[in-house]
């Protein structure tokens, strides 16, 4: 039987690796010179798949072999594939079937303003992880994001959506036990309340690096009570750096000095 998602991510944070490289490229042979470069200091990789629909077929094949020749050479890495879905029930049957069964990713992220009912189809595939937005690292997260709204099942006091929704996932959507949430390294702060509310869950940490998310907040906020729990996302400030291996490295290294 394969591996789920949080039993091949923790197998990795067991092995004391935290670094996810985004795959912000779009062009499989760029990938595979990437994948080879990092493969022994990642704990998962992250196709964005922008990218590979903005190249149409083409494109969407390179994102099917950059999957298949991470799965072949790699089997214990998961794919997580970054495509914030989320639409009426239905259509989340197609894109389940089409991310999960089709392409073969291993994780994906997704939106939670339709709610847990629309996600039923993802949330229903207990050996996949499913990561749904809650504090994105983007400077315009908070228009949304930290609206204070009053969650009358829980309290008649207002929170921050983000922090409602964080509460929905950890107190209704997670019975598979393969939800996990996105936090962006931007706000450490919220990072710290998110992980209060969400216990070992975990959290994809976007930001770190071009974005400028801050490593050491990240982890101070960001571990779950086993020293774990964190998954940080490094996208251009490694595929793109002069040598992407040495960038994924020092990452690596920053992140064990501060565990």
């Amino acid at each position: 039987m394969d591996k789920s998602f949080l039993d091949k991510i923790t197998a990795k944070w067991d092995e004391g690796k935290f670094v996810c490289v985004g795959l912000d490229k779009g062009e499989f042979e760029f990938d595979k010179t990437i994948i080879d470069q990092t493969f022994d200091l990642v704990c998962a990789y992250k196709p964005q798949s922008a990218f590979y629909e903005a190249g149409g077929s083409a494109g969407l094949e390179d994102l099917k072999k950059t999957i298949d020749y991470i799965h072949q050479n790699h089997p214990d890495i998961p794919v997580i594939l970054d495509a914030k879905r989320g639409d009426i029930g239905n259509t989340n049957e197609i894109y389940a079937k089409a991310i999960f069964d089709d392409l073969g990713a291993d994780a994906v992220t997704v939106s939670p303003y339709l709610g847990k009912e629309s996600l039923e189809p993802f949330l229903k595939r207990a050996d996949k992880g499913i990561i749904v937005l809650v504090k994105t690292s983007n400077p315009g997260a908070g228009e949304f994001q930290d609206l204070q709204v009053e969650d009358p099942e829980r309290s008649r006091m207002g929170k921050p959506l983000y922090q409602i929704i964080a509460q929905h996932i950890a107190d209704n959507w997670n019975t598979n036990n393969n939800c996990a949430v996105v936090v962006g390294a931007t706000y450490p702060e919220e990072l710290k309340k998110v992980r209060e509310i969400v216990g070992e869950m975990p959290i994809l940490v976007p930001g770190i690096g071009a974005q400028g998310g801050d490593l050491e907040d990240t982890i101070k906020n960001g571990l779950n009570s086993k020293k774990q729990g964190i998954i940080i996302s490094s996208s251009r400030g490694i595929i793109f750096a002069p040598d992407p291996r040495q960038a994924a490295l020092k990452l690596h290294q920053d992140i064990k000095k501060l565990l």
